[in-house]
């Protein structure tokens, strides 16, 4: 009786697992336990493997990366937004090398912070596989047994303190006060947790720290014609802590040097290209040359596509129809501007994101040692700029 006990349980067990716990399953599970004993022939079970699920696999391919490349007692994590493009990928590559010889006691990893990244360049969108997890994965492998650096660095890859360096920060503070409970609240007491800025964070030092390098960069195309930069920005109703306003600030102290300095974006309210070629009209640029380069840390979809793609739908011929917001939609900057009588085209296209400007990427790295010398972060409090 036992065995056929045993029997029954496994049998129902398999009935469970496919789904079939009816109720008329039910009255042929109480059928089967009346089939005599004799007739009943015991077939094995297989009991299915519990596969770990995405978090759990994620988890542990960051985990043995960072045990595997562990060499330091501390580390740098760089977090960008992210891309899917080559050039992306190879001015990430080229960051990653340069901070490892700038910071030569710090291990260094990059990570995307952006969900759709992290999984287009996955699939290999682009026709290149690259896997950069979240943050959260690479400070947990950070705490890992085995691991447990004494220092952690994270350094935002952003250009303004706006919505994606929230993200950074609430990554942080999560970590930092081990929302899932997972982690040794005693080595979280002690390690020295500390955050890098963005680029634009501060008005004062930053904003003008880039414009002269700029300059220094761009002189040569402002001389024969505008250069315009396109950035990305937040809309209005995600302006975390106001920080569009670094791009009208950067485009000041740019005109400073040269008044066809222009700084636009393709999602902040009254700074669309439109409003760029406006403020060209009013100050008296009505035709020439027009550089345009991206003023994002890699030129990737924005850069090729909304900067210098050839998409220009809304152009009927004749004219443009703006959206409500002021905005051109599907059409790129290279087609928008050459249609309205200005020399923009492949040729003045300047395709190289902010990572690829060595002088450039070294105020990034400022803020880095900065934070390094710095005391360690008080993670109740965000780094914002106000």
């Amino acid at each position: 009786m036992k065995k056929i006990k045993n029997f029954v349980l496994a049998f129902a067990a398999v009935c469970f697992t496919v789904g079939l716990a009816s109720c008329e399953k039910e009255k042929e599970v109480e059928k089967i336990v009346e089939v005599p004993v004799e007739k009943i022939v015991e077939v094995p079970v297989e009991v299915p493997v519990v596969q770990d699920n995405n978090w759990s696999q994620y988890q542990k391919a960051v985990t043995d990366n960072v045990k595997a490349n562990k060499k330091e007692d501390k580390v740098i994590l760089l977090v960008a937004f992210g891309c899917t493009w080559e050039q992306g990928f190879d001015a990430f590559d080229e960051t990653i090398k340069a901070y490892q010889k700038a910071f030569s006691g710090y291990d260094v990893f990059l990570s995307y912070s952006s969900a759709i990244c992290i999984n287009r360049a996955a699939a290999g969108e682009n026709g290149i596989k690259r896997n950069y997890y979240a943050p959260p994965f690479w400070l947990n492998a950070f705490a890992a047994d085995g691991v447990k650096y004494d220092e952690i660095v994270v350094q935002s890859l952003q250009v303004i303190p706006g919505e994606e360096y929230t993200r950074v920060i609430n990554y942080i503070k999560d970590f930092a006060n081990n929302a899932n409970g997972d982690l040794d609240d005693e080595y979280l007491s002690k390690v020295a947790l500390k955050l890098g800025v963005p680029l634009l964070q501060s008005a004062e030092e930053d904003v003008p720290a880039v414009a002269k390098e700029l300059n220094e960069l761009f002189k040569e195309n402002v001389a024969k014609g505008v250069v315009a930069f396109m950035g990305h920005g937040n809309p209005d109703s995600y302006d975390t802590y106001k920080a569009n306003i670094r791009y009208t600030e950067l485009e000041t102290a740019l005109q400073k040097y040269n008044k066809k300095y222009f700084v636009g974006t393709v999602d902040m309210m009254k700074n669309f290209k439109t409003h760029v070629y406006a403020r060209m009209q009013n100050a008296g640029f009505k035709n020439g040359i027009v550089y345009c380069a991206p003023l994002m840390s890699i030129d990737g979809d924005h850069g090729h596509n909304d900067m210098a793609g050839d998409d220009d739908e809304n152009w009927d011929g004749e004219k443009f129809t703006p959206n409500e917001e002021g905005e051109v939609e599907d059409t790129s900057w290279k087609k928008y501007f050459g249609h309205l009588g200005y020399e923009c085209n492949d040729e003045t296209m300047i395709e190289k994101g902010l990572l690829e400007l060595p002088t450039i990427r070294q105020i990034w790295m400022n803020h880095t040692q900065d934070a390094i010398n710095g005391d360690p972060l008080d993670y109740y409090h965000s780094k914002n700029p106000e």
